[in-house]
């Protein structure tokens, strides 16, 4: 069967109740001055040093009153008033009598504080047995909660646990909380915000160190590729271009002779000629690779352009660990076909 936190904290303190008999620390039949002897008013005590014995019978006189509210289960206002008595005098009996109050309230990291302040001074101040029990549900409850400690280097940072301020850093902070799911964020005017979402484990210790950036920090600077790659596109482009210059100049040649072969043979037919019919053919072919490198060189050299562009230095967030974050991914393709040429650019984000 499976219970609830509230109603397990509800349970076990039920027990508590019953084994102790119900009984508060002190009996409530002695007079104020008899209670507070009994409580420990002697001055070699430390939990009644420097207490006056004013001060003494005020808390016994609100801690009577606790008693009495804790017997008929009034945990709420019991609560209230063993704090108002601790006000008078810090005494472990009240600080275990509040422990039994605030079990039914759900609250165990109160608890678990205020068992650790009813064991301070060992089994006197209560007696033997209710000392044992203390001990024992004060282990049960640490065996239930998780110990974190969370460190913040940062001076300034404001920490937060599920939106409950911790401290301003440089600082730390150690304790138990409840196991489960927790939110820790760490802000500062000028850095990024720190938003830790944390499973923490009963019984286990966790360290949380709150590491904090500026945009800077996260900021990288890359180039796609080597430098030299897209000049090396523009270049080869260029020099296919050149290519095609100097093929260009060569038919011109080939044309201008098959010119001079026909007017040297005064205007005759194209097969009368010796040198005419290879001259143009070697012309014409000339022209059309030319033609065919303008075209292939011209892309060349656009994607080339191109690619130096899309390769300047581009900034890049990048997470704590270093791996780059929401780069942008870009592919460029030479188109080159009969008549045609140009690039197509494709970009992913």
């Amino acid at each position: 069967m499976v219970m609830n936190r509230t109603a397990t904290y509800a349970l076990v303190a039920s027990w508590v109740l019953l084994t102790l008999g119900a009984t508060p620390a002190v009996a409530q039949k002695r007079g104020a001055r008899e209670a507070a002897q009994t409580l420990g008013s002697q001055k070699d005590r430390p939990w009644a040093q420097g207490v006056s014995e004013d001060q003494q019978q005020a808390a016994y006189v609100v801690f009577k009153e606790a008693n009495a509210l804790l017997k008929e289960s009034l945990f709420v206002r019991a609560a209230a008033k063993y704090r108002e008595a601790l006000k008078h005098w810090d005494h472990p009996a009240i600080h275990y009598n509040l422990s039994l109050a605030l079990l039914n309230l759900d609250q165990p990291i109160e608890v678990h504080e205020h068992l650790v302040a009813a064991l301070r001074y060992g089994p006197v101040p209560l007696d033997p047995e209710k000392f044992e029990h203390a001990r024992g549900y004060k282990n049960l409850l640490e065996k239930q909660l998780a110990w974190v400690e969370i460190i913040c280097d940062v001076p300034g940072a404001s920490v937060v646990m599920d939106g409950k301020p911790l401290f301003t850093g440089p600082g730390r902070f150690e304790g138990l909380v409840r196991a489960g799911p927790h939110t820790i964020a760490a802000t500062r005017e000028g850095y990024l915000p720190t938003n830790l979402n944390s499973a923490l484990a009963p019984g286990e210790k966790s360290t949380l160190d709150l590491k904090m950036f500026t945009t800077d920090d996260l900021t990288e600077y890359r180039r796609k590729w080597a430098v030299w790659k897209p000049w090396a596109v523009l270049g080869a482009g260029a020099a296919v271009a050149l290519a095609g210059g100097a093929l260009h100049w060569q038919a011109r040649e080939s044309f201008q002779a098959f010119d001079r072969e026909i007017i040297a043979c005064g205007g005759c037919a194209l097969s009368e000629t010796q040198q005419g019919g290879p001259l143009l053919n070697r012309g014409e072919l000339m022209q059309n690779v030319a033609i065919g490198s303008y075209a292939v060189g011209g892309a060349a050299v656009l994607t080339g352009a191109v690619l130096v562009y899309v390769n300047r230095l581009q900034p890049y967030r990048v997470n704590p660990e270093g791996e780059v974050k929401d780069e942008p991914k870009v592919g460029v393709t030479p188109l080159v076909g009969s008549g045609t040429g140009g690039v197509l650019a494709t970009f992913r984000f």
